[in-house]
């Protein structure tokens, strides 16, 4: 006994599947781009730490 044929439906609802998926795709990739350049265009951090950071102490010759 064969298969039903499939239906109109199961097709447009296979291309909004699709669309949908597509579309979460680029948002992932967007997000991931974003979260690469932020944590790559940053220099060397200090933490808050409740510490003394001599970073921000001024030398004397400046």
């Amino acid at each position: 006994m064969a298969l039903n044929p499939e239906h109109d439906l199961h097709k447009r609802r296979f291309g909004q599947n699709v669309g949908v998926g597509l579309a979460l795709l680029a948002f992932v990739a967007v997000v991931f781009g974003l979260t690469l350049a932020k944590v790559g265009a940053t220099g060397p951090t200090e933490a808050f730490d409740h510490v003394a950071r001599p970073a921000l102490i001024p030398q004397e010759g400046q």
